[in-house]
């Protein structure tokens, strides 16, 4: 275990506060309100530190380059806005999925990830607080 500078304290909260997946790009500009020299080298460094000390997992999206959230989360799913590219947490799963594989197939595990437009990205009326209403 690596010991814990004002870079690495600031990479971590700057994950564990974000509330959704983040690139290291967004990383990098989170962390450096708190240390405004920081470099993206030191982010890459201490993002693959994090997640082989467990503290952090990659989520990969096809495509896409890995984006970092707390390992602790637990399972669960992503939302990819098409507008701005941001991924968030779905909490919730569909469940057990076995019954779509082929017969004689064994699921050992699953990833579900919904595509469309963010609260922010979504065409519609908005709220007061200035977030777009949901539609159904």
């Amino acid at each position: 275990m690596e010991r814990m500078t004002r870079q690495r304290s600031a990479i971590e909260s700057s994950v564990q506060q974000a509330g959704r997946p983040l690139l290291p790009q967004e990383v990098l500009q989170l962390a450096q309100q708190a240390v405004p020299g920081l470099s993206i080298a030191t982010v890459y460094r201490q993002l693959k530190a994090l997640v082989d000390e467990g503290a952090l997992r990659a989520v990969q999206l096809a495509g896409d380059p890995p984006r970092y959230e707390p390992a602790a989360h637990g399972h669960h799913h992503h939302f990819q806005c098409t507008r701005c590219q941001r991924v968030f947490d779905m909490h919730g799963c569909p469940g057990n999925l076995a019954h779509l594989a082929p017969a004689g197939f064994v699921v050992e595990d699953h990833e579900v990830t919904l595509y469309g437009r963010c609260a922010d990205c979504a065409p519609g009326p908005r709220t007061r607080a200035g977030r777009r209403r949901a539609t159904a």
